[in-house]
């Protein structure tokens, strides 16, 4: 057996920057097992597993898919450059001829949107609710040491803590901070986090960046991810709320930062930048 393997860097136009993800053509659905063995041994942030639905689709012309998505430790729910990844592979190298697809995921019908050179996602958008310090707070201070935190949510659909430093802190101190995310797995006490989100404001002047963020999942064998929608559908709400904006620029902080454009519209998260020719 066969499988066809494409490794993309999603949320670029540039060789060896974004987050790589690796995206599989499946003709038919495989054991998880052996799903997972294969994003092991891919042993990227996430591989995206795309399968035909039923006999007689075809990649080039059909226009619904199942996608599946691992890291090398787990299945996740929802992942966003690999999604990307995966239009684009059906898109650019499958050369799909629909505007529209749509992939049957665990987090429900996702749409991805061709439009000119860009591709456009419509992600959900989740809430994160106040978040009693006192129970997360080994695992924040893992993170940030004696850093002042402004404010702290979880996010129940997703089981990400945000975290918000100071608004005195500008993005070079997030951007410089050093984070042991290992430490991380004996310091989460609760057993509900499965990602940790710092965040803070961007420049208030209403130009450049709303905000700054990274990103850590060792529950999920990912101590560092370079850029994640799944995060930004948590952050998004967030600062929304925060800022009162519709429209937002983002940018999440790692050795190559990563901007990404979102646009709330009718409860959904619309996260596009331009990816062309993938690796």
């Amino acid at each position: 057996m066969q499988i066809p393997v494409i490794t993309v860097d999603a949320f670029t136009n540039r060789p060896f920057s974004g987050n790589p993800a690796a995206v599989c053509l499946l003709e038919n659905d495989l054991d998880e097992d052996l799903l997972q063995k294969i994003a092991t041994e891919m042993n990227l942030s996430e591989t995206a597993f795309i399968r035909k639905l039923k006999p007689g689709d075809d990649f080039s012309k059909s226009s619904c898919f199942g996608l599946r998505w691992f890291t090398p430790a787990n299945e996740v729910p929802l992942c966003g450059h690999a999604t990307l990844a995966s239009a684009a592979v059906l898109f650019h190298v499958q050369k799909n001829t629909n505007s529209v697809l749509t992939f049957v995921t665990l987090s429900g019908e996702l749409k991805a949107r061709h439009v000119k050179d860009h591709i456009v996602l419509d992600l959900p958008l989740y809430t994160a609710y106040p978040q009693e310090l006192k129970e997360v707070e080994e695992l924040i201070k893992a993170a940030v040491g004696d850093m002042i935190v402004q404010d702290v949510r979880y996010s129940p659909d997703t089981r990400k803590l945000l975290v918000r430093l100071s608004d005195t802190y500008e993005r070079s101190v997030l951007e410089n901070l050093k984070v042991s995310a290992q430490h991380f797995l004996s310091a989460e006490k609760t057993g509900k986090v499965k990602g940790l989100i710092l965040t803070v404001k961007g420049n208030s002047s209403g130009k450049g960046h709303d905000f700054y963020s990274r990103y850590f999942s060792p529950w999920y064998g990912i101590l560092e991810d370079p850029v994640t929608g799944s995060a930004h559908a948590v952050l998004s709400s967030y600062w929304s709320e925060q800022l009162g904006k519709k429209e937002m620029l983002a940018s999440l902080l790692i050795s190559l930062s990563v901007s990404c454009q979102m646009n709330l519209r009718m409860g959904f998260l619309q996260d596009g930048k331009s990816l062309k020719d993938p690796l």
